[in-house]
Parts: structure tokens; C-alpha cells; sequence
């Protein structure tokens, strides 16, 4: 199953490969955060609608509700997809660079793994890699002073 999530999002990805933007255009919204190079390799696309993937598989492990949830964003390895209505607000864009370090670190497989034993288990408001992400995004939309984003989500990972 991990394997056919990566390969659907392999794809996503390269269907929308020449609508992607690169993250540098945060640099001074998000200096002191996320460095230069990062936000360089980091990419977000502007959508109508979110892309999920929706395997019958994937509903039998529980995950109908996380599939069928209205987000205004999500992340498939260094690229992020934001809904139209959404594209402007800085805090979401921090989010899912976010989760953009995570799957860096943790790899895809093993990103996706987790990410989905911690749904499971926590419920999509409690998962540990959602709720690190929200916690930064909130110290960030809060003017926390700077930290180094991908150096923190290492450690905590």
C-alpha cells in the first residue's frame, strides 16, 4: 500500500510539475525560519481542489474521514498543494514547509507509514507530526522569534 500512495503521489506531482512555484518567494516572510536553499528546493502549487488520493484500501484502514476532510492544503514530499481561497495566507504556506522537512527526514516511505500509523491511532488532530506542525505555525503567525525549523523538526523527530 506504501508503495502505490508513493507512486500516486509521484504522479500527482508530475501532472502539476509546471504549475509549481518555488518557496523562495518567502524568503523574507519566513528569514530566521526556513534558509534560502531550503525554500529554493521546496515548490507549492495553487489548486481548485486539494489532490487526495482515494483507494477503497485506504477507507478499509479507517482513513475515510481524513480522506473525505476539507483541508486547504497538504504536502507530497517537497511539493505542497494550497486551495485557491487559501494561497495568500503566510501561515498555511509555514505549515506545510513543515511537512515539507518532515518527509525530507523521515523519507517517503517512512513518512507515509507514520504518518498514517499516527492518524490511526491519534486521530488527525492529535498526530504528533500534524501537531508539531501546527505548533510551529501558530509560534510563527504569533511573531515567536526565529528558530530554525528544519534543525528543530530534527530533533524532535
Amino acid at each position: 500500500m506504501i508503495d502505490r500512495i508513493e507512486n500516486w503521489i509521484d504522479e500527482t506531482n508530475r501532472v502539476y510539475r509546471s504549475k509549481r512555484r518555488s518557496c523562495s518567494i518567502f524568503e523574507a516572510e519566513f528569514a530566521g525560519f526556513y534558509p534560502y536553499p531550503f525554500l529554493k528546493e521546496s515548490y507549492f502549487v495553487v489548486v481548485a481542489e486539494i489532490p487526495k488520493p482515494n483507494f477503497p484500501e485506504l477507507r478499509e484502514m479507517g482513513l475515510g474521514d481524513l480522506i473525505d476532510m476539507p483541508v486547504s492544503g497538504t504536502t507530497y514530499k517537497d511539493t505542497y498543494y494550497v486551495s485557491e481561497e487559501f494561497a495568500n495566507v503566510l501561515r498555511l504556506h509555514f505549515h506545510e514547509l513543515v511537512h515539507v522537512v518532515q518527509w525530507g527526514l523521515l523519507g517517503a516511505g517512512s513518512f507515509i507509514s507514520r504518518y498514517i500509523s499516527e492518524i490511526q491511532q491519534c486521530g488527525y488532530n492529535a498526530a504528533p507530526l500534524e501537531k508539531m506542525a501546527y505548533t510551529l505555525d501558530k509560534h510563527y503567525s504569533t511573531g515567536g522569534s526565529h528558530i530554525d525549523v528544519p534543525g528543530f523538526v530534527q530533533s524532535k523527530i
